[in-house]
């Protein structure tokens, strides 16, 4: 169905997340963050990976650390992801399957829920680019940003989103960095690629990557908050810099999204060390919110899934420092 012709968008409400105020991103992948080459591992071995999460360890840590909510990474550039797909199966053809046995969001959800914590989830727009045969099945004809790759994601998104239903309350997806190849006025666009999102909880909130770009913006109505990457460049947003400067006029949002950032606590996506003091962290937390805005961590994580112990002492820091509003 064209967009054009469908019944006017709504964006989800992002007041939760805005009352959240912070929150933690870990990369669990069965490679390293942004690595672009072949691993050698074997399902079995992804799955004893998996099943050695401890998922009750790790929510009583971001419990105790006062994390409102925690993104996770559902697979990236391998291939290999936290849950079973049979769309994803199906259309690459690939056995042993390299989705899980162990629906880890969803026990990860159940473990999470009873401390109040949400639970969102990041993946990438594409396909696994170091998974030559997954790849090439996925996209098809068409190539890496056509359609026939757009309809294939889509249906395996919507699987995962139908699955987990309101136990998941968002989605990061990562890129697709070609924002021409989704901005049509006929699906697949990113309208219907929100809308697979959105299948089991339409409540969700939405973002499509676009890059480390700053001052950050939000490229498309079909998302409810900005990425919002960044790692060295901490000025994110047009407003921070005012002639005269008042922060009654910052309101929160770019082109209609919440405002948020995610930014790296240590050097690098899920690599330590701690790169601020606690002070520069929490105070930069701060003025994000004072703005109206939401800023998440990446905070590495353990084989075993549990938070790096060298950064429990700043996340501590940040949790005390800045509560989750109340109403």
């Amino acid at each position: 169905m064209s967009a054009a012709t469908s019944a006017p968008w709504r964006r989800a409400d992002t007041t939760w997340f805005k009352d959240c105020r912070w929150g933690v991103l870990a990369c669990f992948l069965a490679d390293t963050a942004s690595n672009l080459q072949p691993i050698e591992l074997t399902p079995d071995d992804w799955n004893r990976r998996v099943d050695a999460f401890d998922v009750a360890g790790l929510a009583a840590q971001l419990a105790a650390a006062r994390v409102p909510y925690f993104i996770i990474t559902l697979g990236q550039n391998s291939g290999f992801y936290l849950a079973p797909n049979a769309a994803y199966d199906a259309i690459t053809g690939i056995t042993p399957s390299r989705c899980s046995r162990r629906d880890l969001i969803a026990d990860l959800a159940a473990a999470l829920t009873p401390h109040g914590i949400r639970l969102l989830v990041y993946l990438p727009g594409t396909a696994p680019r170091n998974d030559p045969v997954a790849k090439a099945r996925l996209e098809g004809a068409t190539g890496e940003h056509g359609p026939e790759m757009q309809r294939h994601w889509e249906a395996v998104c919507r699987e995962w989103s139908l699955r987990w239903g309101r136990a998941v309350s968002g989605w990061w997806i990562d890129g697709p960095y070609d924002a021409p190849a989704y901005q049509h006025g006929d699906a697949p666009n990113y309208r219907s690629f929100a809308e697979a999102l959105k299948a089991g909880n339409p409540d969700a909130i939405v973002t499509f990557n676009n890059g480390l770009r700053t001052p950050l913006y939000s490229m498309t109505e079909y998302e409810d908050y900005t990425p919002g990457e960044i790692e060295r460049d901490m000025t994110v947003a047009p407003g921070m810099r005012m002639d005269p400067p008042r922060l009654d006029r910052y309101p929160g949002f770019l082109n209609g999204a919440r405002l948020h950032v995610l930014t790296i606590m240590g050097e690098w996506w899920g690599l330590g060390p701690v790169r601020f003091p606690d002070e520069l962290t929490i105070g930069y937390t701060k003025f994000i919110n004072s703005r109206g805005g939401v800023v998440t961590w990446d905070v590495p994580v353990t084989p075993t899934g549990l938070l790096a112990p060298d950064f429990l002492p700043q996340l501590t820091a940040l949790g005390r420092a800045i509560a989750p509003a109340r109403d």
